[in-house]
């Protein structure tokens, strides 16, 4: 053989020793930017930024595809919807920030770090850049000594590569053979003498063939990646529609309870103040959890990101056995958050002031007496006729033939279990849902020892156990044992009513995302649900609960609005 003979796999690795071990793929992130000249729909830099007719900035071509793609024109901040397609126009002013933010403080951005030149191991002075490594010889080599490799017949057998700095991990420390085959069932890489030994009757491959099936995995699971990174994109959008729902939502609670206490007496001033004080904490609590969940969430992207361009690369490499190695580690399933199950309560703050407000009733009890009665009585001018849907009733329910009353059974009925029917759950909606607007029905519940009423989303989960909570789509007060009242919140606030209803009044505000509750004959305020979001149909939910041995046998039944009284 003309060449010198190749270096040993020992005296390879002690060579190795020497050389600074490569960089990773990625580079570290930039820093957060500025969130004044941030796009809200790519979260990057503005460019060529346009300003909607409500005041907010978006990228030009990000708002443009978000209208593309829907069949109306809104503000994908604050949701403000536009009749005609505004013409937008460059903001000029921004533009110019952003290019002089751009300018001091330019983005870094994630850079592929270029691998260390392999130099060829026969060159003996000034030593040439390797064309290739061979495999057998397990030496990397220049043009003009590879040039045997291509002649000698002998040589020309042996398995080339791109040349690798670390050839010793492609050979087999075992048989000191090139690992050309991948053992499907040790999920590893061997060469042919261990195909016909230790792995002899497992599923062997070609490293090749291998190395293709797992890009297509790897391309699938970039998608994956790419959809997780919208999701969370998607995620603070509605983060930071929903901050502005209830801090709107609040300011406008505030400036109802200011106006009512001044015209309240003197000696309640002071409660007044520390009942404000209440809500700003409240309210500066609530914004550090937005801000805290978005800093995750922009910190989640910027990771999902780093990974996306680490698959890219590596769905294009062509060192296969390099593919194999890092795949598993790449592709395992990460520690991310599931944030579907995350939501922004709206009306958190508001719970406080009313806590307050309930202690000082004996105090302001012919105040408020007077201001719920008119409430009432505007409230009920919003009347709708109520009617109960057979098809979604339990079949222990049995229903009036007006479809007015409900009550619980002792006998399960034949009925169809079709998909809108509650099938454990002893409850019932009404057949009319309502998408807008406001509305307004009473139910009397004199007699029962327990109920619960209000209303739910159509879209809710109509089979086994249900939970009543506003989080999954229901808005509902209760009474257990016949003293026990509550609202079923995201957590069951315990409600300390003077007197006990005999007829209960629910008004809905579809805008305004407000669900009420009211004692009608005493014209007293129970509960309210304030600043939710509402995106489905509403319907009327009743549930008589079960009979409990003839002590609450007695219906729930939906009655017409007394306006004389």
């Amino acid at each position: 053989m003309a060449e010198s003979s190749p270096t040993s796999t020992k005296a390879r690795k002690a060579k190795r020793q020497s050389i600074d071990s490569c960089p990773p793929l990625m580079s570290s992130s930039s820093g957060p930017l500025t969130e004044e000249l941030q796009c809200s729909l790519c979260l990057n830099m503005f460019t060529d930024p346009v300003t909607t007719p409500c005041g907010h900035n978006f990228c030009k071509t990000c708002l443009n595809k978000c209208w593309d793609n829907s069949q109306t024109c809104n503000c994908p901040y604050c949701k403000e919807t536009f009749k005609i397609r505004p013409d937008l126009k460059i903001n000029t002013t921004l533009r110019e920030l952003v290019d002089h933010h751009k300018n001091k403080s330019p983005e870094k951005k994630p850079e592929v770090l270029k691998k260390p030149e392999v130099l060829c191991d026969v060159c003996e002075e000034r030593k040439q850049k390797a064309l290739k490594s061979c495999l057998v010889c397990q030496s990397s080599y220049c043009e003009t000594h590879l040039e045997p490799h291509l002649k000698v017949a002998d040589l020309k057998k042996h398995k080339l590569i791109n040349p690798v700095r670390n050839l010793e991990d492609y050979i087999c420390q075992k048989h000191e053979r090139p690992l050309e085959q991948f053992c499907r069932d040790d999920q590893t890489c061997v060469c042919p003498i261990c195909t016909l030994t230790d792995h002899k009757n497992h599923s062997t491959v070609p490293v090749e063939e291998e190395s293709e099936k797992k890009k297509t995995e790897l391309m699938k699971t970039q998608k994956d990646v790419q959809q997780m990174i919208q999701d969370r994109i998607k995620k603070i959008q509605d983060v930071k529609h929903s901050a502005e729902v209830r801090k709107r939502n609040t300011e406008k609670e505030k400036a109802a309870r200011v106006e009512l206490f001044t015209d309240l007496i003197r000696s309640i001033e002071r409660c007044q103040t520390e009942v404000l004080e209440m809500m700003e904490e409240q309210q500066k609590a609530a914004e550090k959890q937005e801000e805290e969940l978005i800093e995750e969430l922009e910190q989640e992207i910027t990771e999902l990101k780093m990974r996306n361009t680490e698959l890219e690369q590596l769905s294009h490499t062509e060192d296969h056995l390099h593919l194999l190695q890092i795949y598993s580690s790449l592709c395992s399933s990460r520690n991310t958050r599931n944030w579907s199950e995350i939501s922004v309560k709206t009306d958190e703050s508001l719970k406080t002031l009313r806590r307050a407000l309930t202690q000082l009733q004996d105090t302001l009890l012919e105040k408020l007496t007077l201001n719920v009665s008119t409430d009432l009585k505007r409230m009920q001018q919003y009347e709708v006729d109520v009617t109960l849907d057979p098809d979604t009733a339990n079949p222990n329910l049995i229903l009036s033939d007006d479809g007015k009353q409900v009550r619980c059974g002792d006998i399960e009925q034949k009925l169809p279990d079709n998909p809108e029917r509650f099938d454990t759950g002893v409850c019932v909606l009404g057949k009319k849902g309502f998408s807008s607007g406001r509305f307004y029905f009473e139910v009397q519940v004199k007699g029962k020892t327990d109920w619960d009423l209000g209303v739910a989303r159509e879209s809710i989960n109509r089979k086994g156990l249900i939970t009543l909570t506003s989080s999954i789509g229901f808005w509902t007060v209760a009474l257990r044992n016949g003293n026990k009242y509550w609202a079923f919140a995201d957590c069951p606030v315990s409600l300390r009513l003077r007197v006990k209803p005999q007829r209960v009044g629910v008004f809905v505000d579809y805008e305004e995302g407000l669900v009420s509750f009211y004692d009608v004959e005493s014209s007293s305020h129970i509960y309210s649900f304030t600043g939710q979001s509402f995106t489905d149909k509403l319907y009327p939910f009743f549930n008589p609960c079960n009979n409990n041995g003839g002590k609450n046998s007695t219906p729930l039944i939906i009655t017409p609005v007394n306006y004389n009284k």
